[in-house]
């Protein structure tokens, strides 16, 4: 048979067996019996070298034209073929992302935390800093330098826990108040001083609804000249407004601390019932909440810290967050902030 004729016929049935061919290794069957040595093209090839001389041009112009068509054809097909394969493979190994994976909810402040940050921002806006300080106080902070006679109930081992007790000079002890702070900062600072200090406080108190050994206050302190009563109620009086609503209306009663004078028990009006409604879950008619104390810093606490008491004056107060929650949320017991108790915890 002609070569040519031979070429011609390779060419008109190579397209219809390489479609058929279904994966890559029957590609290669197809291949291997399209352009493999025992193909028509190899046979044609290694004839070249015994047909005449003038025909030679013409079957090798076929020849390159036969294999150059069916090798383009075979390129594609492979092409085709692993373009299939890559997706089923993909399709068999794909991981759905839209499941969930082995994951853990999400943590939040706690509730006590929520509390002391919104009432550091409402005394950073007007001003102050937040300041803090050790949690093991020497006794001379914690009471010789807030104006705390030695005879005070407060110094006995019954009523705070000491970590070494015995020797007024270099007592150490947990701290009962954030109030040591005062003291530190105003010895390393010039006045003015406007501080608001949060932190852990530490007595001996026997846990039940209102009471827990480990608890938290926020203290603040204003020093400056000119610094009056009537500043100590304006400022305490924003704060009531920003935290409980702009209805809210303070009274001060008068009271003793050993570091004020005069001192006073801050009371914050009922947000709930807006002036004492009988049976009110909140205040229960009385119309108002006792929330804190404040005063005016005492003189003796000035002079302790070194600065001149004719010269500048000065306001504390303290709060404590544990009381503020309980009273804003209507929570009845102090000891559900330390129980640990995701189903009370994640309401807030």
């Amino acid at each position: 048979m002609d070569p040519i004729a031979k070429l011609d016929e390779s060419i008109t049935t190579a397209p219809e067996n390489i479609e058929a061919a279904e994966t890559l290794s029957a590609l290669e069957e197809v291949e291997t019996r399209l352009l493999g040595k025992d193909s028509v093209v190899g046979e044609v090839r290694r004839s070249m070298g015994g047909l005449e001389k003038e025909l030679r041009p013409k079957v090798g112009a076929k020849l390159n034209e036969a294999t150059g068509l069916i090798q383009d054809l075979l390129d594609e097909k492979r092409n085709e073929l692993q373009d299939q394969e890559l997706e089923l493979q993909l399709r068999d190994e794909a991981i759905d992302v839209t499941l969930d994976a082995v994951s853990f909810p999400r943590g939040r402040l706690h509730i006590i935390q929520q509390t002391i940050d919104e009432v550091i921002d409402i005394f950073v806006g007007l001003g102050y800093q937040v300041a803090d300080g050790p949690e093991a106080e020497l006794a001379w902070y914690n009471f010789d330098a807030l104006n705390t006679p030695s005879t005070h109930p407060s110094r006995l081992e019954s009523d705070t826990m000491y970590l070494d007790w015995g020797d007024p000079r270099d007592e150490v002890l947990l701290r009962t108040h954030t109030s040591p702070v005062q003291a530190r900062w105003m010895e390393s600072h010039e006045p003015p001083v406007y501080i608001v200090v949060p932190g852990r406080t530490y007595r001996t108190d026997t846990v039940d609804a209102t009471h827990l050994p480990v608890f938290h206050q926020i203290e603040g302190l204003a020093v400056d000249e000119n610094i009056v009563f009537s500043d100590l109620k304006g400022t305490l009086l924003h704060w009531a407004r920003e935290f409980f609503g702009p209805q809210s209306q303070v009274r001060l009663r008068p009271s003793f601390f050993p570091f004020t004078e005069p001192s006073a028990e801050m009371d914050v009006s009922c947000f709930a019932c807006d002036g004492g409604e009988p049976g009110c879950r909140v205040c229960g008619g009385a119309g108002w909440l006792e929330l804190l104390g404040c005063g005016m810093v005492d003189p003796n606490v000035l002079e302790a810290a070194g600065y001149d008491p004719n010269r500048v004056s000065g306001f504390a107060f303290g709060m404590g967050p544990e009381r503020l929650a309980m009273v804003r949320h209507g929570i009845d017991s102090i000891k559900h902030f330390i129980d640990n108790d995701l189903r009370f915890l994640g309401q807030f």
